[in-house]
């Protein structure tokens, strides 16, 4: 049975999305609820200005805290190579780095051009590379708005396959395909997938980011794992989007891929009925926002056993 990796970020891009402003206790306990679950890979924030975005401040923190879970892949984002140093610092697993294919939106993310964010993406890799092998986590880029931008327009495919193969030609392991506004549909993700592959080889390109602003996420996210993808994010209760990218919201909903996943016989290591529990504990940390979700509303079938996590276990 094939194995999906579920990587939440709900912590992470779900929370910067949001007004409210959840403690470290309240974070901490979300990580522990979805380890609880089977939940393996959390992306439980950035490194980013607390004046930008108040709601990461406590980063570092967060990521001391989920270190208690020994089986459990810490990661986060940064946007330059000072976020990356104090992610190293706090002992990150997993460290991306944003690079918007929209020019316009990567200087409204992160306050770069293109060249600027080369250079620090250049910049970050020379610092994980300072890592002893055995510490030095995994580095990503994650190439946002490569299916369009809500500002700019149609990216072409041709320009997302091109700075693919840049970023990976300055050392970086690998690349993620990131639906920053939710514009994809599947059959742009077969180009865009197949395309960095033919360009650059399979194991540099293994994990999407989709949202599901406009309805298309696990239909994309279906069509990914039938190319061969093999890590998904996704945020529990559908929490998460782009401060700064208007209209962008909408994260695909944890709960929902990992039931349609599990229905079709994929494992990944998740008892649903205990996130669905993670997903009511959650909520009521955060009460006045609004949760999204088709089986949480719905519930779970007669029929329904948690295949997946039986096996697994």
């Amino acid at each position: 049975m094939k194995h999906i990796t579920i990587s939440e970020v709900g912590p992470r891009d779900g929370l910067q999305s949001v007004a409210s402003i959840l403690s470290t206790e309240g974070k901490l306990a979300w990580i522990d609820a979805e380890y609880v679950a089977g939940v393996r890979e959390i992306e439980v924030g950035s490194f980013v200005s607390a004046k930008l975005l108040p709601q990461m401040a406590d980063t570092a923190a967060v990521v001391e805290g989920a270190r208690c879970h020994k089986e459990l892949v810490i990661a986060v984002l940064v946007p330059n190579a000072r976020g990356c140093e104090a992610a190293l610092e706090a002992g990150a697993h997993k460290i991306s780095i944003p690079l918007s294919l929209s020019e316009t939106h990567s200087l409204k993310n992160v306050r770069r051009n293109h060249p600027q964010m080369l250079e620090e993406i250049a910049a970050c890799q020379a610092l994980v590379d300072q890592v002893p092998g055995a510490a030095r986590p995994d580095f990503e880029v994650g190439l946002s708005t490569a299916f369009g931008c809500t500002i700019e327009g149609a990216v072409e495919e041709a320009f997302v396959i091109d700075m693919a193969a840049r970023v990976l030609d300055l050392g970086v392991a690998e690349v993620g395909l990131s639906d920053t506004t939710g514009m994809g549909n599947p059959a742009q993700l077969e180009r865009l997938v197949t395309g960095i592959w033919r360009r650059c080889g399979e194991p540099r390109l293994t994990g999407v980011h989709l949202h599901n602003t406009r309805g298309q996420g696990l239909a994309n996210a279906l069509r990914a794992v039938e190319l061969g993808i093999t890590t998904l994010d996704s945020s529990l209760g559908g929490l998460g989007g782009c401060p700064f990218a208007p209209g962008a919201s909408g994260n695909i909903v944890t709960e929902d891929l990992v039931f349609m996943l599990d229905s079709m016989g994929y494992s990944t290591g998740i008892d649903l009925p205990a996130l669905l529990r993670a997903r009511h504990e959650v909520a009521q940390l955060l009460p006045t926002e609004e949760w999204f979700g088709f089986t949480a509303a719905a519930g779970l079938p007669k029929h329904f056993h948690g295949t997946t996590f039986k096996e697994a276990s």
